[in-house]
């Protein structure tokens, strides 16, 4: 029997530290569903009860985001310089470095806990670049996995390599929360204020660069949804 996973789309202009709270709580609820449990199966009841598992879609103002274990050298403006171009930076609990979000960008937040499926964080990564690579594969374009460099990118091997979706992700108690950006229809000169996810020399993609039009949003959200529920082998709901 197929997981089943509850979608919601958070909108657009949804404040970051905002979403992260509620990933927070998706998480935490989670866990308390597995504490119940364990303290049932230990009494020698069976009197369990299922977790949930949850895709969350939405678009961020701007802001970088520093990863557990990014380097602040990697962020490059200056406190003035944010805010001149309207932006704001918070350190989070991801994997990772650091990046940035915006409009026109797709973020995906999957709570979804890793027991109900499998629990390897190295497949559950592969799984969601996956995701993303037969997402704009609708669009023509060949999305690859790079050695040692969590993502999708584009012309891997080639000095124009670039990456077109970032990901970090934290999992406690194999209950995964935050996930991938996937570039869209971002001002992508919001980039040049960062080392992108700490790569040096590599550059930057977009759905909208790439095709030389902008990409419908909703029509992006579907696909990536579709394509979701074919590599995780689940129903929405």
């Amino acid at each position: 029997m197929k997981q089943v996973v509850e979608f919601q789309d958070l909108g657009i202009n949804k404040d970051y530290q905002e979403a992260w709270d509620f990933q927070e709580s998706l998480l935490a609820e989670n866990i308390a569903t597995k504490q119940y449990n364990r303290a049932q199966e230990k009494e020698g009841s069976s009197d369990f009860k299922s977790t949930k598992n949850h895709l969350l879609f939405v678009e961020h103002p701007h802001i970088y985001t520093l990863g557990k274990s990014g380097h602040l050298e990697n962020m490059l403006a200056s406190s003035d310089k944010l805010s001149e171009i309207n932006a704001t930076f918070v350190k989070t609990n991801r994997g990772g470095d650091i990046t940035y979000h915006g409009p026109g960008q797709l973020v995906g937040y999957p709570i979804l806990d890793l027991d109900n499926f499998k629990p390897d964080i190295h497949l559950y990564m592969r799984n969601l670049e996956e995701v993303i690579i037969k997402t704009i594969a609708e669009y023509g374009l060949k999305g690859e996995r790079s050695k040692g460099e969590t993502g999708v990118w584009l012309d891997v091997g080639k000095p124009y390599a670039r990456k077109i979706c970032a990901m970090g992700v934290k999992a406690s108690r194999w209950i995964t929360m935050h996930g991938f950006a996937l570039n869209v229809n971002p001002d992508l000169r919001y980039f040049e204020y960062i080392v992108p996810c700490g790569i040096q020399d590599k550059a930057v993609a977009s759905l909208e660069r790439e095709l030389g039009y902008k990409v419908d949003m909703q029509e992006i959200k579907n696909m990536t949804q579709k394509h979701f529920a074919e590599v995780f082998d689940v129903d929405f709901k």
